[in-house]
C-alpha cells in the first residue's frame, strides 16, 4: 500500500477531520484517521462515535488497503513541514514509513478493520441548501442554546423542516432565537434536535461557502454531504420545548434604534451593571431612550440617552445585558426593532433591513424584574 500526497493538501483536510476526535477516547482506536486507499483516492474517517466526518482526497496511487494512524501524531509531523509532495509506504511490520525531500520517518499503525462503521440512513428524507444558507443559520441560531445536561433538548439547535419552509431554533430559556428560510423547502413535515459539536465544525467548514450541501436525515440521525465530504451525526433524543408558546403575539409597544449605537451603549453600560444579574434597565417614553445600569454593591453607576423612534405607552423594562449584546451581535442589520407589550413579558428583537429573499430572524429576551417593581 503506497500514496503521495500534497503535504499542505492533507494538514489542511485532517485539520478539519480532527475536530471530530474527543482528547479523552473510551475506544483507542478513535485517536486514530482511518485511510481507505483505492486507485488514486483516499477516503479519510474520523470519529467519536456520536459523530462521523468522512473525505475523499485525490493522491497518486495504484494500490489498496485500509490502516488506522495516531490524528494528533500526523497533524503534529505534517505542521512541521513546507508544501512539498510527501510518499507514505505502508510496512508489514505494522509500520508506515513517509518519505519527504530531506527525510525518512517511520510511524506504527494499527488495523483499518477495527474502525467503527458508520451508520447507514435507511429511508431517509432529503432537502439540499446552499452551504452559506447553512451555516449563517448555525451561526444565528448556535449561541442561544444551553449546557445544561438536565434538559439535554436544549443543548442543540431544532431544525424543523416542512413543505412551506425551514425554521431552525435555539434557547436555553433565558434567550431564544427562531431563524426562518421560506424559499427552501421540505417535502414532508419532520423536525429533529442537532447538537453542537458537528454544528459548530460545520459552520466553521461552510461558511460564505457556495457549495450544495445535501441533508438526509431520519429519527436517530443525518449526514450532510458536500465537497467530497460527508458528516454523519447522532441526533439528540427527545421531544423540543414548544417554544411559539413562550413567543408574545401582541406586542403594541415598538421601539427602532441603530443596531451599532444600541449595542454601543448596552456594551458601555454593562460594565456598570451588577456582575451577578447583568441587569440593564430601559426606560422609553415619545422618542427619548434611558438606557441604565447599577451594581450598588461597587457603587458603580451608568446612565445613557438616545433618540429613538418609538411607539407605545411610555414603559421600564429590564434585561440581562450579556444576552442581549450577543443577540445584538447576531444581528447584520443597521436598524432593528424592539417589540414590547409588558416589563414582565419578553422582549422581542428582529432586524429591519439585510435580509435576504425569504429569509426571517426573531430573537427574545425574557426580562428581569426591576427593582422598584
Amino acid at each position: 500500500m503506497k500514496f503521495i500526497v500534497s503535504s499542505s493538501y492533507l494538514l489542511k483536510k485532517l485539520q478539519v477531520f480532527g475536530g471530530v476526535i474527543n482528547n479523552n477516547n473510551t475506544m483507542p482506536i478513535l485517536d486514530n484517521f482511518l485511510f481507505e486507499l483505492s486507485t488514486n483516492k483516499l477516503t479519510i474517517s474520523a470519529s467519536d462515535l456520536e459523530t462521523t466526518v468522512k473525505g475523499t482526497l485525490e493522491v497518486e496511487s495504484d494500490s489498496e488497503g485500509s490502516i488506522a494512524i495516531s490524528a494528533k501524531m500526523l497533524i503534529d509531523i505534517l505542521k512541521t513541514f513546507s508544501e512539498q509532495p510527501l510518499t507514505f509506504v505502508v510496512k508489514e511490520n505494522n509500520v508506515i514509513d513517509i518519505s519527504s525531500t530531506t527525510g525518512n520517518y517511520s510511524l506504527a499503525y494499527l488495523d483499518g478493520s477495527e474502525f467503527p462503521q458508520p451508520v447507514a440512513l435507511p429511508e431517509a428524507n432529503k432537502v439540499s441548501m446552499l452551504g452559506d444558507v447553512l451555516a449563517t443559520a448555525i451561526q444565528k441560531t448556535i449561541f442561544a442554546i444551553g449546557n445544561d445536561d438536565l434538559r439535554p433538548t436544549m443543548s442543540g439547535v431544532l431544525f424543523q423542516f416542512t413543505p412551506e419552509g425551514l425554521v431552525f431554533v435555539g434557547t436555553d430559556a433565558h434567550k431564544l432565537v427562531k431563524y426562518e428560510r421560506l424559499d427552501i423547502k421540505a417535502e414532508e413535515a419532520t423536525d429533529f434536535i442537532m447538537p453542537k459539536k458537528p454544528l459548530n465544525i460545520l459552520k466553521s467548514i461552510l461558511s460564505g461557502s457556495e457549495t450544495e450541501v445535501t441533508v438526509e436525515y431520519n429519527e436517530s440521525n443525518a449526514k450532510f454531504s458536500f465537497d467530497n465530504m460527508e458528516f454523519i451525526c447522532r441526533l439528540i433524543d427527545g421531544k423540543y420545548p414548544n417554544y411559539d408558546a413562550v413567543i408574545p403575539k401582541e406586542n403594541p409597544n415598538k421601539l427602532t434604534l441603530n443596531r451599532s449605537q444600541f449595542y454601543n451603549s448596552v456594551n458601555r453600560l454593562s460594565l456598570f451593571s451588577n456582575k451577578t444579574t447583568h441587569q440593564i434597565r430601559l426606560k422609553v417614553a415619545g422618542s427619548s431612550l434611558v438606557i441604565s445600569a447599577e451594581d450598588v454593591d461597587y457603587s458603580n453607576k451608568g446612565e445613557e440617552r438616545l433618540t429613538c423612534n418609538y411607539h407605545g405607552e411610555d414603559m421600564e423594562i429590564g434585561f440581562n445585558s450579556k444576552f442581549l449584546k450577543e443577540m445584538i451581535n447576531n444581528l447584520d442589520s443597521d436598524e432593528i426593532m424592539l417589540e414590547m407589550s409588558m416589563p414582565n413579558r419578553a422582549g422581542i428583537l428582529t432586524p429591519l433591513d439585510g435580509l435576504d429573499e425569504g429569509e426571517k430572524v426573531l430573537m427574545l429576551a425574557m426580562p428581569i424584574m426591576l427593582n422598584n417593581q
